[in-house]
């Protein structure tokens, strides 16, 4: 018997959206964190390739116009955090980082989103990367400093690593505004 055309009235019928509905969630949450997972690892080579080369190709103080005065290369090493604050508390600075991606992985492991998977992977990305300079670069482990060479004008020089972060913040930033969770709902739509 139906209610109306279409419609049936056995729980049947509602079993088969519930499970469809659940099939569907578990399908957008494998989608997100894998996207996730492209992200970080993508963004991270990024990050680890245009250091490397920065270090094999500049030289420091001796910047490199790209694109006139607006873009130059020039190799810096900084021991602190952005705009090269807390120069003498880098080993907190790395700890504090070990935390922060900690963080993420675990944020990772409920995705549902694909915006979010995109922020928090380059939110990972970001802080692995500064952090593996921390880790492997002179002066020592959690205490090395990290690989600047991107300058603007009237700016501090940056990394591929600190535009990922900052993009990540922004994403972050637009998905909590528009009040859209890591499982991709609305916290008041949740039930």
């Amino acid at each position: 018997m139906q209610a109306t055309r279409g419609t049936s009235l056995s729980s049947e019928a509602s079993a088969d959206d519930a499970h469809d509905a659940v099939v569907a969630g578990a399908t957008s949450t494998t989608n997100a964190r894998r996207l996730f997972v492209v992200v970080a690892l993508a963004a991270y080579a990024l990050d680890l390739v245009t250091k490397v080369l920065a270090v094999a190709h500049l030289t420091p103080g001796e910047p490199v116009s790209v694109v006139g005065s607006l873009l130059r290369l020039d190799l810096v090493r900084n021991p602190g955090a952005a705009f090269s604050t807390g120069t003498s508390y880098t080993a907190l600075l790395s700890l504090i980082a070990l935390v922060a991606a900690g963080v993420v992985l675990r944020f990772g492991r409920r995705l549902g989103d694909p915006v979010w998977a995109v922020a928090l992977g380059l939110l990972l990305a970001g802080v692995l990367g500064n952090l593996t300079d921390r880790v492997f670069r002179s002066p020592g482990v959690l205490r090395g400093h990290v690989v600047d060479f991107l300058e603007l004008p009237h700016w501090p020089v940056f990394n591929v690593a600190d535009m990922l972060i900052d993009v990540a913040v922004v994403l972050i930033i637009v998905q909590t505004w528009r009040g859209i969770g890591l499982s991709g709902r609305r916290p008041d739509a949740a039930s």
